[in-house]
Formats: C-alpha cells, structure tokens, sequence
C-alpha cells in the first residue's frame, strides 16, 4: 500500500494564512537531493520554521503549540512554482493529511493526491470561515469526508462541498497510488491477456 486509506477525517487545523505560498517555500530546493520519502518533514518550510542558525523563528505558526492537527489551512493559490513532488513528501511526512485551500497549482494538487493527502478547494467564503473559526478557538475541529465529499466546520455545522476525480477518489479511498490500482486489476488484467491469446 502506497500510504494511507483516506475516508473520514476529524481534526484540529493549523492555519496558514499565506497566498501564494509555492514549492519552493514548502520544500526548499537544496533539500531535493533524497530519493526516499522519509525525513522531508523535518525541512517542511524550513526557511520560514527556523532562522540561519537553525534556532526556531517563534513567530512561525508551525512552532505555535497551540496549534496542532492533520489538517493545514493554507491562502489562496498553494503549491504554485516549480512541479516537485517532494513539496507533497514534505506535507505527507510532517504528518498532515488533508490541505484546504481556496485555489491550488494543478500540479501540486495531483502530486498532493497521489501521495495520499486530500487537497480540499473551498470557496473564499468559506476558507475565511475556517480561518475566522481557528483564530476564536485554536482547538476547532474540520471533519472532512472523502465520501460525501463535504469538509464541516464542526462548532458551527456550517459544511461545503468539494469535488475530485472519481478516480483520484478511488485511489484514495483504498490508499493506492497508480501503481498500486494497476497491481489491484492483476487478475483482470491476467485473464483479460489470457482470453486474447486463445
């Protein structure tokens, strides 16, 4: 299994109320060497998480204690910039699950998906709910179901939908990357060869 199923998800959120944030800040390229998908998270916003001393700039909402969870809310237009998967790698390993996000790069938002993590695209109304809700309380908790395809502030009830690729969902449901779908349809795909030979 390439990473985690993905079906119902019910957290506290850390806000990033960034735009544009892109690849680079995410994952700093001089980071980009390790072919494993281990440690990334270590070095996610790396330049923005610690000064050149490698002492933690406190003002950096990732060493703010009181904010914690699987869940990332990040500004309009996240995962813009270069097309590096390791941006995805980063997030994944750092132990976040789901990014919501009133706009994402395509090619962060496949990447994202393919490495097991859900991007949820909310309308800017409701991202500055989101946001509006973890400034009153830290603790709030987003439920985000993959199946329904909603993402709920929970204190409030307010919910809005999100859409996916009926594939992309799939995969995820059952914590398939590509290769794993393939290897999923062996048996089919077996027999289907079988019966085209005769």
């Amino acid at each position: 299994m390439a990473y985690d199923k993905f079906n119902v998800l019910t957290s506290t959120a850390v806000p990033l109320p960034i735009e544009n944030v892109d690849t680079d800040q995410i994952i700093p390229a001089r980071f980009l060497k390790a072919t494993k998908r281990e440690g990334f998270g270590d070095n996610l916003f790396r330049d923005w998480r610690y000064n050149a001393d490698d002492t933690p700039q406190q003002e950096f909402i990732l060493n703010n204690p009181i904010y914690s969870g699987k869940i990332l809310v990040g500004g309009t237009n996240f995962g813009s910039g270069s097309s590096r998967e390791h941006a995805a790698w980063a997030i994944y390993d750092y132990g976040f699950r789901c990014v919501v996000s009133s706009f994402f790069a395509d090619i962060f938002k496949n990447n994202a998906i393919n490495m097991g993590i859900l991007p949820v695209q909310v309308s800017p109304v409701f991202l500055e709910k989101i946001f509006s809700a973890i400034e009153v309380d830290p603790m709030t908790e987003l439920g985000v179901s993959l199946p329904e395809q909603t993402i709920t502030i929970l204190a409030s009830g307010e919910k809005e939908s999100f859409d996916i690729n009926g594939y992309k969902k799939n995969n995820l449901l059952n914590g398939f990357d590509d290769i794993d779908y393939l290897q999923a349809m062996r048996s089919d795909i077996v027999s289907f060869a079988t019966a085209k030979a005769i």
